[in-house]
C-alpha cells in the first residue's frame, strides 16, 4: 500500500491493530470500522466532549463512563463499547482518533484498497466521490475508500491526503500562494 505503512509503533497502533484482529476473528471487520466511523464523527461534532477525553484533569473512570454511555446510546455492538471503554479506563481516550484511524488503514489494507482522506469548502455529492475514487484509482493502481470532511476554510477546491501524500488544490492554497508571489515582487 504505497505510503500508508501499517506496521504499529506506539500504544494506541497496538489497541487498533488487536481490535482489527479481534474483529477479524468474530467476523465483524465492517461492523466496527462502520461503528468506530460513526464514533469519530460524533466526537468531531463535539469539541467540548474531545477536549473532555483528552483532559489529564477528567478522571480515566469518568472518561470511561461517558464514552460508554455515548457507545450505547449510539446503539454500537458490545465490541465497539467495550473496546472503547478499554481505551478509556486505561488512560488512553485522547488517542481514540488515531485508534480509529489506525483500524480503518488496516481495513482498507486487508480489502486491498487505499484509505484516503478529502477535505472541500463544500459537502462532496455521491458521484463526486465516485468520480474522485476512480481518478485516484487510476494514478494509484489501486481500490481507493474516501473518507470525506468539510473544511469552509478552503473556499473551494479539494484536499487530498493519501497516507503522508497530500494533494492540494484548494482556493485557499492558490490565494496564499499569489499573494506570496505578489508580495515577493
Amino acid at each position: 500500500m504505497s505510503g500508508q505503512d501499517v506496521k504499529s509503533s506506539g500504544a494506541s497502533d497496538r489497541y487498533a491493530t488487536a481490535l482489527f484482529e479481534l474483529a477479524q476473528d468474530v467476523g465483524k471487520v465492517d461492523v466496527l470500522e462502520g461503528e468506530l466511523m460513526a464514533l469519530k464523527a460524533i466526537l468531531a461534532a463535539n469539541p467540548a466532549l474531545t477536549q473532555h477525553m483528552a483532559s489529564p484533569v477528567v478522571g480515566a473512570s469518568e472518561k470511561a463512563s461517558a464514552i460508554t454511555a455515548i457507545t450505547k446510546k449510539a446503539g454500537f455492538s458490545t465490541l465497539t463499547s467495550n473496546f472503547t471503554g478499554v481505551v478509556a479506563s486505561s488512560g488512553r481516550a485522547g488517542e481514540l482518533f488515531h485508534m480509529v484511524d489506525r483500524f480503518v488503514l488496516l481495513c482498507a489494507k486487508a480489502k486491498g484498497a487505499v484509505h484516503a482522506e478529502a477535505a472541500s469548502a463544500q459537502p462532496m455529492s455521491a458521484k463526486q466521490e465516485k468520480d474522485l475514487a476512480s481518478a485516484l484509482k487510476k494514478v494509484l493502481g489501486q481500490d481507493v475508500k474516501i473518507e470525506t470532511r468539510v473544511d469552509p476554510a478552503l473556499l473551494g477546491g479539494l484536499i487530498v491526503k493519501i497516507g503522508s501524500r497530500m494533494f492540494d488544490s484548494s482556493l485557499k492554497s492558490k490565494l496564499d500562494g499569489l499573494n506570496l508571489v505578489m508580495k515577493e515582487s
